[in-house]
């Protein structure tokens, strides 16, 4: 779809910070963390919601991948997954690190963003890469 922004990201229309991707999937940082590492995963076929994803166990195994990669990098006390799905009407998990101070007190406060640099993500996108490739 020409005017979805997670199908341009695909296309490599939009620059993203990549933390994973396969045949089936694309990983990235998102551009508006709630909390560091905050990270994007989506089909690279459209779909509208997560549940139409065919290969849903498999999308969920790769979401789990991400976040036990993430939780020792940025020292996450867990992680939360969020499956909205209507800020992009493209299938998105949000895998968002969570800490037991971080402010998000009754659940995902989505307007609770931090700031980032693109030097920050970009060196934060090698350590998830390298963290699943050495599958530790």
């Amino acid at each position: 779809m020409d005017d979805c922004i997670f199908c341009q990201i695909i296309a490599g229309k939009i620059p993203c910070h990549k933390v994973y991707e396969d045949d089936l999937f694309l990983g990235f940082l998102d551009i508006k963390p709630l909390n560091p590492g905050n990270c994007l995963l989506i089909p690279k076929k459209h779909y509208r919601w997560v549940n139409d994803v065919p290969e849903f166990g498999q999308y969920w195994q790769v979401a789990k991948k991400i976040a036990q990669a993430t939780i020792p990098i940025v020292k996450a006390d867990y992680v939360s997954f969020l499956t909205l799905g209507m800020e992009v009407t493209h299938a998105h998990i949000r895998i968002i690190p969570r800490f037991y101070e971080d402010g998000h007190t009754h659940g995902i406060d989505t307007n609770l963003v931090i700031n980032s640099t693109n030097q920050e993500m970009e060196a934060l996108s090698r350590e998830i890469i390298t963290k699943i490739n050495s599958g530790n």
